[in-house]
């Protein structure tokens, strides 16, 4: 009997081990444009050195509330004698609960962060005995490094320009428009093979206006069976990339886009739909409208495309960058919505710089 029962395991683990390579042909065979791709790797960490020694997953569990924590310590502190990074202190906290904060609270983080500001101790001595520190801080930064900074505004065309620093990241839908959501990553999708949805879903109006989170450069724009109309954008440090899907069926993006377009965090890139989920472009075949908001993290090239690829779950995230929604107004004359604060993000100017030093313009 027990001989019997061995033969069943072998059989069904070679079973399962045959159902996963065929997963992974469909996958290759599918291509990665699309946002619902997964990794099949299985490895959390690092190879040895000099060994593809890149991060090769990623789970983004930290809250709204820690995030909101760790960013007023920053905030708070610039400018003063210890600035305090609120990356650090999240990667922080992640070592001490293990990369879980399903149980963080407010104000977990103040006996810490109050050490730090005070000179107590410093970063350095805090973190030095500290194994998976530099793994969380890489994590963490490739997901959040492009949201805090320092920018300038100008509320209206007339006003001045002012200085500030904090949060430069927008939520992706247009301020005073409507939505709901929920926590969906990893749920099931089916359209062309079984697999975990990796994005986050926004649901709301047709035409609603669709804002960049994050300033960068349009790396794909154009149809795809899976998202729709759908829009890819690359943070200038190339560590993240955008996935906005199912954009509006015939008006789908801002005309003025193209792949190599530089957007800035608040823009509207686009308007919500329900396109997708076809081989034939423009087809609504999506049941309920909604913006599908997908972040990719990309810690080495081979990453971007294929099976590898590393997607992080954004509802948290979302709920952080509600506090920041950009106001948009639409011209009566090209049919667009345009944002109304205007922003100067200094990545923004410098891309721009090297890119024509490149080019031979300067």
């Amino acid at each position: 009997m027990k001989r019997l029962k061995r033969q069943h395991l072998v059989m069904l683990l070679e079973t399962i081990l045959l159902a996963a390579i065929l997963v992974v042909n469909f996958v290759r065979q599918a291509g990665a444009e699309s946002s619902d791709s997964f990794d099949v790797s299985g490895d959390v960490y690092r190879e040895l050195p000099g060994q593809n020694d890149y991060i090769k997953w990623v789970d983004f569990n930290v809250t709204k509330e820690a995030m909101q924590d760790a960013y007023d310590y920053d905030v708070g502190t610039y400018g003063q004698s210890v600035h305090l990074d609120w990356i650090a202190l999240l990667a922080y906290q992640a070592c001490r609960n293990g990369g879980d904060f399903s149980k963080y609270k407010s104000g977990d983080l103040a006996a810490t962060a109050k050490k730090l500001a005070a000179g107590e101790v410093s970063l350095e001595e805090l973190v030095k005995d500290l194994k998976y520190y530099n793994y969380y801080y890489e994590a963490y930064d490739a997901v959040l490094g492009g949201l805090v900074g320092e920018y300038e505004i100008q509320a209206s065309a007339d006003a001045a320009w002012e200085k500030k620093y904090g949060l430069k990241g927008f939520l992706p839908i247009a301020k005073y428009f409507p939505y709901t959501d929920y926590d969906d990553f990893g749920a099931s999708r089916s359209y062309g093979y079984k697999r975990p949805h990796l994005g986050h879903d926004m649901m709301g109006q047709t035409g609603t206006p669709v804002i960049a989170a994050e300033s960068g450069y349009v790396e794909a724009i154009g149809w795809n069976q899976y998202g729709g109309w759908r829009l890819g954008i690359r943070s200038f440090d190339k560590k993240r990339y955008y996935y906005y899907a199912h954009l509006r069926k015939d008006f789908p993006y801002c005309k003025t886009l193209e792949e190599g377009s530089v957007v800035t965090a608040g823009d509207v890139i686009g308007y919500m739909g329900h396109t997708g989920y076809s081989t034939t472009e423009n087809v609504n075949n999506i049941d309920t409208p909604h913006l599908h908001f997908g972040l990719q993290l990309i810690f080495d090239e081979s990453q971007k495309d294929g099976t590898n690829q590393i997607w992080v779950s954004c509802y948290e995230l979302t709920k952080f960058l509600y506090r920041n929604r950009s106001e948009a107004v639409k011209n009566t004359e090209t049919k667009e919505w345009e944002r109304i604060v205007q922003m100067r993000d200094p990545a923004v100017e410098e891309y721009i710089a090297k890119q024509k030093k490149t080019d031979g313009q300067d």
